[in-house]
């Protein structure tokens, strides 16, 4: 990992609510997160809807728009103060051409396609009591590192019910 964030080639400060993206735009960057907090995000009608979050030691990417070279509709906004190295594509491109460092991308990308699988579960997981067990065990870090208005939405559930699960 730390290799990955030897590429970066500089280091941003990012002040709480600002954009690291914004919706519609193109994302040829990988961000390795040093401090702070981050959320992704999109626009469901009215209604934003958490993906995910990154936090300190999180690489956090917009894989959608990464991957394809086309516009996201998500936006990564900072929760906090969250300070980011950047690392461009290219750069990652240029390490990545070696066979032992295309197996370290394949276990990355692997580990992001089984993120987004239990992330799906989560969701389709009826019970909101069964989804916040499922988050705090896979990630307890998460509600250290996170104002719990916003894993309430990424439950999908009010803050309301979440303070609820939290005290029993």
């Amino acid at each position: 990992m730390q290799a990955i964030i030897d590429l970066a080639e500089k280091t941003l400060l990012i002040e709480r609510n600002g954009f690291l993206k914004v919706s519609g735009s193109i994302d040829t960057h990988v961000y390795y997160v040093e401090s702070g907090s981050l959320r992704v995000y999109f626009f469901d009608g009215e209604e934003e809807q958490i993906i995910r979050f990154g936090y300190s030691g999180n690489l956090l990417v917009s894989m959608d728009s990464f991957l394809s070279g086309k516009p996201s509709e998500c936006a990564i906004q900072a929760i906090k103060k969250t300070v980011v190295r950047i690392i461009t594509k290219q750069k990652l491109d240029t390490y990545l051409n070696t066979q032992p460092n295309q197996d370290f991308w394949k276990s990355i990308l692997e580990n992001t396609i089984l993120q987004q699988l239990e992330r799906e579960m989560d969701i389709l997981t009826q019970i909101p009591g069964e989804r916040y067990q499922r988050v705090l065990k896979r990630s307890p870090r998460l509600f250290q590192e996170i104002p719990h208005r916003y894993i309430a939405n990424y439950l999908r559930m009010t803050p309301e019910t979440l303070s609820r699960l939290k005290k029993s």
